[in-house]
């Protein structure tokens, strides 16, 4: 099975003071044909002059509709696609709490401490997150992923140990892959959801839609 994957939201070890709060990382499992089609039927409902349509153009207010589709029922993801959310401050205080016992003091200090003490990457949220996206899916499991300078060749070969199941992982621009193309919308989707829900802004009726796709501990039931 090859299971194509990006994520929304990465900052490398830096947890707490960037410019996200969630982190999101998804997978389809749409052949190239079937996500080609659902990037074409986006941009004939969306219209858009952009070369490349990112979740923004999902979420503005006059694409709803498009949205709704998108991941509803009746959409092309409907059983085919998983996203994994992590809360970047809840996932280091729980950090904190494995390797002191208590979280005393501002957690950026605890950042930078854990990133000092430990191998480098250690912290960063990307690694773990493809090790449970092999083992969502069933059998042996090869993934292309957009680009990424922290999965280096060593890294990826790393992955391939931890997780005897992968048999590849591709590095590919997602601008090359409409697959991961669809991944990155619902990352993206995802992440901008999560974070608005985390400002006491929450969209119910997306919360409703995505929660299929949701795999691992939620933000929303957690």
């Amino acid at each position: 099975m090859e299971i194509a994957c990006d994520e929304s939201g990465s900052e490398g070890e830096k947890l707490i003071g960037g410019v996200t709060a969630v982190f999101a990382h998804a997978g389809v499992s749409l052949s190239v044909a079937e996500a080609a089609a659902c990037v074409e039927s986006l941009r004939q409902m969306i219209r858009s002059p952009a070369l490349e349509y990112k979740a923004n153009h999902l979420l503005r207010t006059k694409n709803r509709w498009v949205l709704l589709w998108f991941l509803g029922q009746d959409g092309p993801l409907a059983g085919r696609a998983r996203v994994q959310l992590l809360d970047k401050r809840r996932y280091l205080a729980s950090r904190v709490r494995a390797e002191f016992g208590s979280v005393t003091g501002p957690l950026e200090l605890y950042n930078d401490l854990l990133r000092a003490r430990g191998p480098r990457g250690a912290l960063d949220p990307l690694f773990p997150a493809i090790l449970r996206a092999v083992a969502q899916w069933d059998g042996p499991v090869s993934i292309v992923h957009d680009q990424q300078l922290s999965l280096t060749d060593g890294r990826i070969r790393h992955l391939r140990e931890l997780a005897p199941r992968l048999e590849s992982l591709t590095l590919v621009d997602s601008q090359d892959d409409a697959r991961v193309q669809v991944a990155d919308f619902l990352a993206g989707i995802a992440r901008r959801v999560a974070e608005e829900e985390l400002n006491g802004k929450p969209d119910r009726e997306v919360i409703e839609l995505l929660m299929p796709f949701v795999v691992g501990p939620t933000m929303w039931n957690a």
